[in-house]
C-alpha cells in the first residue's frame, strides 16, 4: 500500500502524520518512509535519537528499496503544484490531506480538493490534526463544514498536544514519550491507521 500525505498549507502536521501513519503500518508489515520534502523533517527527526522501528529513505535511496517493502508512505514538500497533487495522487492508494482547524487553512483545503476533483481524483481524505479541546469547538464546525460540502475526511482526528513535540527532540514515534498524554497521541494516529486499513 502506498499512503501520500500532501498539504498546500505548511504547519498543518503533515510529517508528524507521516511518521506516524508510518509507525502504524510498521506494526502491521515493513514499512518504509520516503521523505520527498526537500527540508528532510522526517530524516532529521529519526536523526534525533536512536532512529524509528521502520526505515526512512530519500527518493533517490527509496528507488532502490521500496519492492522490500509492503507499505510505503510519502511525506511530500510544501505547497505542491495543481500538477503536482495531480501526480501524487495517481501514483497512491491514498492521498492524506491533513488541515488545521483555522479560516485560512480551511481556504487553502478547499482549493486543493477542487483541483482533485477536478481531475477526477477520488483516492484522498481530510484528515483534522493538532484540534483543539473542548470549549474551542474549531473541530467540530470545520468537520461538519467538509462534510456538507461532500469532502471525504476520516471519523479520527489528532488532538493538539504537546507531546508530538516531545516525540520529535526525543527522535521517536509518539507512543515511546513519556508524557501523560502520549497513549492519547498515539491512540488518535492508530484510529487513523485502522480507518486506512479498513478501507
Amino acid at each position: 500500500m502506498i499512503i501520500t500525505i500532501a498539504s498546500s498549507k505548511g504547519g498543518v502536521g503533515k510529517t508528524t502524520t507521516a511518521v506516524h501513519i508510518a509507525a502504524y503500518l510498521h506494526k502491521l508489515a515493513p514499512t518504509l518512509l520516503l521523505d520527498g520534502d526537500e527540508t528532510r523533517n522526517a530524516t532529521e527527526w529519526s536523526h534525533q535519537g536512536d532512529g524509528f522501528p521502520f526505515k526512512v529513505a530519500d527518493q533517490v535511496e527509496a528507488t532502490m528499496m521500496a519492492g522490500k517493502f509492503t507499505h510505503t508512505v510519502i511525506d511530500t514538500g510544501q505547497r505542491p503544484k495543481d500538477t503536482d497533487l495531480d501526480a501524487l495522487s495517481k501514483g497512491c492508494h491514498l492521498l492524506i490531506i491533513p488541515t488545521v482547524p483555522a479560516g485560512l487553512d480551511t481556504l487553502g483545503l478547499v482549493q486543493t480538493v477542487k483541483v482533485l476533483r477536478d481531475k477526477g481524483r477520488t483516492n484522498y481524505r481530510v484528515l483534522l490534526t493538532k484540534v483543539p479541546p473542548p470549549p474551542e469547538n474549531d473541530g467540530p464546525q470545520l468537520r461538519k463544514q467538509l462534510e456538507e460540502m461532500g469532502i471525504p475526511i476520516f471519523k479520527a482526528e489528532i488532538p493538539r498536544l504537546k507531546a508530538f513535540d516531545k516525540a520529535y527532540y526525543a527522535g521517536i514515534p509518539v507512543y515511546g514519550v513519556e508524557d501523560p498524554r502520549a497513549k492519547r497521541a498515539w491512540q488518535a494516529y492508530s484510529a487513523v491507521g485502522k480507518e486506512i486499513t479498513n478501507g
